[in-house]
């Protein structure tokens, strides 16, 4: 596989479109909570991203309404409005054994640190993971598009995430996103593991390999 190193929005407009396969949940309990992440507790590496209620009037903002945690086959949508950050998040938040995997984290954090008092652990920054791999844009929509051939909406980024009932749509992008980081983290691992990419030439390095082989 050759990986690029950019992709414009223009291409990324004619990509078909991923969406979460698996099964979503909406958590909106400490029960509940508590019951998912028995579940999650059991993986080795989970995806992670958050929501916040946006604000169009200045100098107004809103807490952190929704933390998705999601595996491969399941993702659980944790309505922090509703519950706050409960013990159990907390703990699978700061546990070493289990990696989480992010794009953006620090916001992530800042955001639920205003919510209560942690320190997260084990988390991987996708911004950062992607380096080594010659991939220099650093929107998720960018670095899934480049590694799957496939484009993650963001049509649902602004909406009302304290809303009392979420949507499908809502529910499929909170998915969609933190399936998406575990996913592009499992599969660079499996292309480091098996030696199977290359990245793409820089420009100049193009130029000199053709007129290197123009004079052979």
């Amino acid at each position: 596989m050759v990986i690029k190193r950019n992709i414009s929005k223009e291409e990324i407009s004619q990509l078909p479109k991923a969406s979460f396969p698996g099964k979503i949940y909406v958590i909106q309990t400490e029960a509940e909570a508590e019951k998912a992440v028995d579940y999650l507790s059991s993986r080795q590496v989970l995806g992670i991203d958050s929501e916040t209620r946006p604000s169009f009037v200045k100098g107004q903002s809103h807490k952190v309404a929704l933390l998705q945690i999601s595996s491969e086959e399941f993702c659980f949508l944790f309505r922090l409005n509703l519950t706050g950050l409960t013990k159990s998040l907390l703990d699978l938040l700061e546990n070493p054994a289990i990696i989480k995997v992010g794009l953006s984290l620090r916001d992530d954090f800042m955001m639920l640190r205003k919510r209560s008092p942690l320190k997260q652990q084990a988390c991987i920054e996708l911004q950062d993971f992607v380096h080594p791999f010659g991939i220099e844009d650093k929107s998720l929509q960018k670095i899934y598009g480049i590694l799957f051939g496939e484009k993650i909406s963001k049509s649902q980024r602004l909406s009302n995430w304290e809303a009392d009932v979420l949507s499908d749509a809502q529910k499929l992008y909170a998915a969609t996103d933190a399936w998406a980081c575990l996913n592009i983290y499992n599969r660079l691992q499996e292309l480091e593991r098996t030696h199977s990419f290359e990245v793409e030439p820089l420009p100049e390095e193009s130029t000199d390999l053709d007129a290197a082989n123009q004079q052979s």
